[in-house]
């Protein structure tokens, strides 16, 4: 009796170390990061409010998809209300803005009830979407989407990259990336702050 336990017991024991090193080395090569001119991957993920958004739903509009680490911290706060302020701008270019992070709804729920975000926030809880976008990142041993940004053209494709976005100046380098309407005047010092892949 006892042979078949402690082979069980080894079986399961060899099982759980093959799948160790697996896991580590898929950490170690995160994806690779969309480039200019492929189409963006494809998603659907719940919003604050729990409603399925997909990007082929904005099929014939641009689409500002940024992704930032936590909601309601001091750089993703600023990058909201940025965003918002200029909503009205993206509007008249027809763009609209998705943001995505790996919080809960809950926790966007709370965001955008706190701090008057009306664009659409994603949950991305099991990181499927930040990793398709090379965007998974890690903070003192959390998972994290790294403050990437990507604007998406009507036909699908990615028009334009930036990585390691500066949340001051994100809104409105992208605002003015968009063809169509009247952009702002760029502000002071933004220049570099928002750096193209």
């Amino acid at each position: 009796m006892k042979n078949p336990v402690l082979f069980a017991v080894a079986l399961a024991a060899a099982a759980a170390l093959s799948v160790v090193p697996a896991t580590a080395q898929d950490a170690a090569t995160p994806a690779a990061m969309p480039a200019v001119g492929q189409t963006a991957p494809a998603f659907t993920l719940p919003s604050q409010d729990g409603t399925p958004i997909s990007l082929d739903q904005y099929h014939g509009k641009w689409v500002v998809l940024y992704f930032y680490p936590r909601d309601m911290t001091t750089g993703c706060t600023i990058e909201a209300h940025n965003f918002q302020n200029a909503q009205s701008q993206f509007d008249a270019k027809n763009a609209v803005i998705l943001g995505v992070s790996v919080d809960s709804t809950d926790s966007h729920k709370q965001f955008c009830a706190k701090d008057g975000l009306t664009f659409h926030l994603l949950s991305d809880t099991s990181h499927a979407v930040v990793s398709q976008y090379g965007s998974l990142g890690n903070f003192n041993g959390v998972s994290i989407a790294m403050r990437n940004t990507f604007l998406i053209d009507p036909t699908g494709k990615i028009a334009q990259v930036w990585t390691k976005v500066d949340p001051r100046t994100a809104a409105s380098t992208v605002l003015d990336a968009i063809p169509g309407g009247t952009p702002p005047a760029s502000p002071t010092g933004m220049t570099g702050s928002v750096q193209p892949n």
